[in-house]
């Protein structure tokens, strides 16, 4: 027979559980409102230095800046953006599969790329694998600032113009609603794809577009990571507000049956408990 008390057990610990599933989605789906606001207040910032960046570069063709020079590729960089928790559905998953199966696409060897993680999750991953982590940055805060990833944007620049790889990819989740994101390659350098998002705008340089050009790339290039964390912080947040909501229906599914079953098991021990009784009674006749 069944054991009522182990059911009743199940029950209170699902409940417990529910509790804790149910608060969780209530506080990713604050931080996703933040996030999102984020991302979206970042998009005209973004915007407008494309337009500068890409106005200077088609007006100074013959400037000779190492990161709108293509060069032949010997060794190529992955600056992957993950999380450093999980409990965010297939968040880290998602990005982590495309991103190995594009090495093992395009490489035969360990020693032509390297891997810039962000999140403990993607650093632990590719570690694990013995891949060549060159640099990381964990501990990221959920509502990140500029100046919490500008050293792996900085190094991710110097590396390339030092010739440490010729070519740098970006990962990161790209936030297309609460219910959906999608995983978006990004080729981060050299900029060769640069163009003004509008032919009317004018700029007048001074000293010159070259000088302006070697302060504002590398601000460019590091802005373009920032913007694919916070497009990648608010994908995160979604994901892991859905996983909650999704643990907390199956919660309630499994409480349902739960309680159904206890109930078939208390009446079947009731009458068992009738049917002795009555026998007890008859044999005492």
């Amino acid at each position: 027979m069944v054991n009522l008390r182990e059911i009743k057990g199940r029950i209170n610990s699902t409940k417990s559980t529910k509790q804790i599933t149910k608060a969780m989605q209530m506080v990713s789906s604050s931080k996703l409102r933040r996030a999102e606001q984020n991302a979206k207040a970042y998009v005209p910032y973004m915007e407008k230095i494309q337009d500068v960046v890409g106005a200077i570069a088609s007006g100074t063709k013959d400037s000779g800046h190492p990161m709108l020079t293509a060069r032949p590729v010997k060794k190529t960089a992955y600056l992957v953006i993950g999380s450093d928790r999980g409990l965010a559905g297939a968040y880290n998953s998602s990005i982590l599969r495309q991103v190995q199966r594009t090495i093992d696409e395009r490489h035969k060897s360990k020693d032509e790329y390297v891997i810039l993680a962000v999140g403990r999750v993607v650093r632990d991953y590719f570690v694990k694998r013995d891949h060549n982590v060159v640099s990381d940055v964990v501990g990221l805060p959920d509502q990140p600032s500029f100046a919490d990833i500008k050293e792996i944007a900085r190094k991710a620049v110097g590396m390339f113009t030092d010739g440490t790889y010729d070519e740098l990819y970006m990962y990161y989740n790209h936030f297309v609603s609460a219910i959906a994101s999608e995983v978006t390659e990004k080729k981060l350098l050299p900029l060769t794809d640069l163009a003004p998002a509008s032919s009317n705008a004018s700029y007048e340089f001074e000293p010159s577009g070259e000088a302006i050009l070697e302060v504002l790339l590398p601000q460019y290039a590091e802005s373009l990571v920032y913007g694919a964390l916070l497009d990648g912080k608010a994908s995160e947040h979604a994901s892991r507000m859905t996983a909650m909501k999704n643990a907390t229906d199956n919660a309630s599914d499994l409480i349902s049956d739960l309680s159904l079953q206890y109930n078939r098991a208390r009446q079947a021990a009731i009458t068992q408990e009738i049917t002795e009784i009555v026998g007890g009674a008859a044999a005492l006749e």
